[in-house]
Formats: C-alpha cells, sequence, structure tokens
C-alpha cells in the first residue's frame, strides 16, 4: 500500500526574505549617494530620477496589466506566476510615494522646460513653440494640473490593484469564493483605463520633456515596454524560485514556453510601434515631429538607437523563434535580464537626449535607479512573501496543482 501523499507547502521559500534583505542594503547604500546626488547635482539626479522612476513603475504596471489579461483568456501560465505580478503589482502604493521627488523637481521647476520662464530654455525651436503656444503652458502644462493628474493616475491604478488582490487572498482559505467573474469585470475596463491613464502620464512625465514634439503612438511604446519589463521580470523571479519547492513543483515547461511565446509577442509589438512612430514621421517630415529624431541620429545618439534595433529587437526575435529556447528556464532567464537592461536603455535613449545633444552618461543615470531598484524589490520581496505562491483554492489553481477539485488532495497544510 502507498504512503498518502505529502501535502505542498505554497509558502514561499526563505532565499526570497534574504533576497530582499539584500536589496533593502543595496537601496540604502545607493540611496545615501543618491541623496548626495540631489543636493550637489540636482539637475542630473532628477534626469536619473525619472528614468529609474519610469523603469519600475513599468514593471509594477505591467505586472498588474498581465495579471488582467490572465484573467480575461485563463491559462495555467498565468496561474504560476500570478502572485510574482500580484506582489509587483502590490509595490504601487510605494511608487507613490516615491513620486514626491517628480512633484518636488515641478515645483521647484526643473527639467521640464514648460516650467521655466521663456529667456531660460537653451533650445530655440522649444523656446520657439511655447512662445507661440503659450495656452497649451496655461491650460495643460502647469504645476497644479501635473499634480492633479499624477494623483488621478495613483488612485486608479491603486483602486484596481487593490481590488484584484483582494478577492486573490479571498483564495487561499478553504471555502473561498469562485470570484472568476469579479475579475474578469475588473479586467476588462480595467485594461482600458490602465491605457488611457499610462499614455496620459508618458505624455505629462517623459513626452513633455520636449514639448514641441508630438506622436500619437508614443504611450503605446511606453505602455507595450512596461508589459514587456514586466514578464521579463516574471520570468526571473520565476527562475529563482524554480530551484526551491513549490515552484519546483508547478513550473512546468508548457508554462515556461508560454512565457517566452509572450515575451516574444511583446517584443514584437514593441518593435512593430517604435518602428511605426518613425515611420510616420520621416513620410509627414513635419518640424514639430521631426525634432525628436534628429536629435536622437546625431551626437552619439544614433548609435544607441542602433544598438536597441539589433539587441533589442533582432537578436532577441531571433533567439524566441527557437521552440527548445523557450523551454528551457535556464536559458530564457538570461534573455529576460538582457531585455529589462534594454528596456532601460530605451528609456535612457528616449529622455537622456533632452538634456544632452552628444551621447552622455551621467552618474545620476546609474546611481538612482539602481537606489529606487533596491527599495523597490525590498518592497516586492516582502510582498512575495507575505502569501503562499499560489492561490489555491482559486479554480484555476487545478491547472497548475493537477489535483481533484472536490477533494483538494496536495493542497497546503495552511492554505
Amino acid at each position: 500500500m502507498s504512503a498518502a501523499p505529502q501535502p505542498l507547502n505554497l509558502s514561499a521559500p526563505p532565499v526570497v526574505k534574504t533576497i530582499g534583505q539584500r536589496s533593502l542594503i543595496v537601496g540604502v547604500v545607493f540611496g545615501i549617494g543618491a541623496v548626495a546626488l540631489a543636493f550637489t547635482r540636482p539637475d542630473e539626479f532628477y534626469r536619473g530620477y525619472l528614468l529609474g522612476y519610469m523603469c519600475w513603475l513599468g514593471v509594477a504596471l505591467g505586472s498588474m496589466s498581465i495579471i488582467m489579461i490572465r484573467h480575461l483568456t485563463g491559462g495555467g501560465w498565468g496561474v504560476v506566476i500570478r502572485r510574482v505580478l500580484g506582489a509587483a503589482m502590490r509595490t504601487l502604493p510605494l511608487l507613490a510615494i516615491l513620486f514626491i521627488p517628480m512633484i518636488i523637481a515641478v515645483l521647484q521647476h526643473r527639467i521640464y522646460p514648460w516650467l521655466m520662464p521663456l529667456d531660460a530654455i537653451k533650445e530655440p525651436h522649444v523656446r520657439e513653440h511655447l512662445e507661440k503656444h503659450s495656452f497649451i503652458k496655461g491650460a495643460y502644462l502647469n504645476e497644479s494640473g501635473f499634480i492633479i493628474r499624477a494623483i488621478i493616475y495613483f488612485v486608479i491604478w491603486n483602486v484596481l490593484s487593490f481590488l484584484l488582490s483582494m478577492w486573490s487572498k479571498q483564495t487561499d482559505r478553504p471555502g473561498a469564493p469562485d470570484n472568476t467573474q469579479k475579475f474578469k469585470a475588473v479586467a476588462g475596463p480595467g485594461l482600458i483605463l490602465y491605457g488611457f491613464t499610462i499614455s496620459f502620464a508618458a505624455i505629462d512625465w517623459v513626452m513633455s520633456l520636449d514639448p514641441s514634439w508630438i506622436s500619437t503612438i508614443f504611450g503605446l511604446i511606453i505602455l507595450i515596454g512596461e508589459v514587456l519589463s514586466a514578464m521579463c521580470f516574471a520570468v526571473v523571479i520565476e527562475r529563482i524560485l524554480s530551484n526551491y519547492r513549490p515552484m519546483s513543483e508547478m513550473l512546468k515547461p508548457d508554462f515556461v514556453h508560454d512565457h517566452g511565446k509572450w515575451i516574444l509577442a511583446f517584443v514584437m509589438v514593441w518593435a512593430y510601434f517604435t518602428f511605426s512612430q518613425w515611420l510616420i514621421i520621416w513620410a509627414g517630415n513635419l518640424p514639430s515631429e521631426i525634432t525628436f529624431y534628429i536629435t536622437r541620429l546625431s551626437g552619439g545618439w544614433g548609435w544607441v538607437g542602433l544598438f536597441l534595433v539589433i539587441f533589442h529587437f533582432c537578436v532577441p526575435f531571433a533567439l524566441l523563434l527557437s521552440r527548445p529556447f523557450k523551454r528551457d528556464i535556464r536559458k530564457l532567464v538570461w534573455l529576460a535580464i538582457w531585455l529589462m537592461l534594454m528596456r532601460v536603455v530605451d528609456l535612457f535613449w528616449i529622455i537622456e537626449p533632452n538634456f544632452s545633444k552628444t551621447f552622455t552618461i551621467t552618474i545620476s543615470d546609474i546611481v538612482v535607479p539602481i537606489a529606487i531598484g533596491g527599495f523597490w524589490l525590498a518592497y516586492f520581496f516582502r510582498n512575495l512573501a507575505s502569501l503562499p505562491l499560489l492561490p489555491a483554492y482559486d479554480p484555476s489553481a487545478v491547472e497548475v496543482l493537477e489535483v481533484d477539485p472536490l477533494h483538494h488532495r496536495g493542497l497546503p497544510e495552511n492554505a
């Protein structure tokens, strides 16, 4: 007679807390350097802060959007990483607090030219544009509007995160309600709200660095970059956890394959949106649009753009065409890490040329994003350790655990 199967403990392994503690140390050390830069090189600090903030905000918001996509489409691929994505999504309250330095930058009239007196703006085309279209500066681009809109964005994002997290936590105990329809009811409108809010946030926080430039597809470029970085981040975390139970028991090659296919899809969509923006602007050849590419194709910035074409699209695309590559988490994780670095380079190429005509990397571009990332990761791993790695009593958990839904055999003792 065979022994009864042992229940699978779905709690996060101890390594999660260890990595979180080390991340906090990194955040504190680099945070001290960031504070020093804020007082000694404030303009460079705020540029680096915007770069780092957009990177880590993208992982949180992209994770939320993938959760909503999964609730609408179904599939075990999303269940196995749902708590990883949820832990990233629940960092939004921290990111709301971390937005305070951006508000200070606005109140101090730094980095954004629409806050400065016309004679203080260095770029002639920006100065002429704001002088000609002064109503834009008064009606939309102003301190109070910037802050109020940011509050609206964070309220919407945190409400969506709260609802998705609350209903997910309910499925950790026996007798949990089936919240499938609730998830779907929020996920549909939530994705639409996410698309609108991140588009306007991208205009406020990034595009307005050059208020003379216009692109109707820019928000979608930022959006798809966030979703791509979030999926890559989930692959990195699942690779770390795959060395330990319960992830080693739950993560199947088919799920890894699906994650690789999502990454391939997001890489292609990013390339499509980015190329579409370039093609439309090149074909239109309008003064209000071509300044973006004129700046980024000279002074050494063109090489950064070429680097992105090759290593953000061509090479990853070629690698991801291989089915065995997408099914091997040990290989896929290295590409995921690389694509997250490419996301930083992409945002750097978008943000930094607004301040420097020639290719320049400041110490703030390195120190400040690492500082933000250290604190963000510490909070992320705290969130990850606070809940089981699988919502055991959610109907979708059967796709991962492969248990009898009537008897819940193999469910955790502490669920």
